[in-house]
């Protein structure tokens, strides 16, 4: 009987005893490609314009890698060149590997994106493009799509590009953006925001990138002001500890197209 009373004691221990902790939830930080399309003649910009329209985002959408954002400059008198921006996310870099071979396996597309894709080396239908490959922030692992309800030719969205001189140096500036409560402080003041990201590819690195959106120009410009002067930005930009870690900005006014998904 002994035997038996001390088996039980132990059965109800063991099953009394505390369950290991659950492993944290693994965030799922989104991958964006960010390609810029620059053009020598209006021609070559209707011809691409045409095929976006026509054939890329509606085959993006049925593949299942929609939505797609289709962008134009919001012109600059000191503007020279014409270009077009496209903007796709992605939850694994190889859903981009095999983007090529699964649109070019849909005859929809390819009949519809003919002149453009099977355009001769004397016409192309573009001058060059130039893509970006982009890495979500941890406190914005997932793109957004803004609210906006205005014109689309009136909307502005905003593509910002900041450089560091290094790459230790870079990453206090992603610090500042996450830890720093950057992103919080755009947020809180209804900035729209589309994405942040780190750049993991592309021609001015180390770099991130990151996009907000705005109304109207007057709405943008309102949205800049409450900015600089808010306090949480006048604590973050005096903090040694953020201090150089921005060594060159470069900013894009956008508006989006039509035939936009965003």
């Amino acid at each position: 009987m002994k035997y038996f009373l001390l088996l039980a004691a132990a059965v109800l221990l063991t099953n009394c005893q505390p369950s290991a902790p659950a492993e944290p939830e693994t965030i799922r930080q989104e991958f964006y490609q960010l390609r810029e399309y620059h053009f020598s003649s209006a021609d070559q910009m209707a011809t691409t314009e045409v095929y976006l329209e026509d054939a890329f985002v509606p085959a993006m959408n049925r593949l299942g890698y929609g939505p797609v954002g289709v962008f134009k400059p919001i012109e600059q008198e000191s503007d020279s060149t014409l270009s077009l921006y496209t903007l796709v996310a992605v939850d694994d870099l190889n859903v981009l590997s095999d983007l090529e071979e699964n649109l070019t396996a849909d005859e929809v597309y390819l009949t519809a994106g003919s002149a453009y894709l099977t355009a001769p080396f004397d016409k192309p239908p573009y001058q060059r493009m130039e893509t970006i490959i982009t890495k979500a922030f941890r406190d914005m692992p997932n793109m957004a799509t803004p609210s906006l309800t205005g014109p689309r030719e009136e909307r502005i969205y905003e593509l910002r590009s900041y450089e560091s001189a290094t790459e230790a140096i870079f990453q206090n500036k992603v610090h500042m953006f996450n830890e720093g409560g950057e992103i919080t402080l755009f947020d809180t003041l209804g900035f729209n925001s589309v994405f942040y990201s780190e750049v993991i590819s592309g021609p001015s690195m180390p770099n991130l990138m990151y996009m907000t959106t705005h109304a109207n120009a007057e709405a943008r410009d309102a949205n800049w002001q409450s900015f600089v002067n808010s306090p949480a930005w006048k604590d973050m930009s005096t903090d040694e500890f953020y201090h150089d870690n921005v060594s060159h900005i470069d900013i894009y006014l956008l508006y989006p197209t039509a035939y936009s998904d965003y």
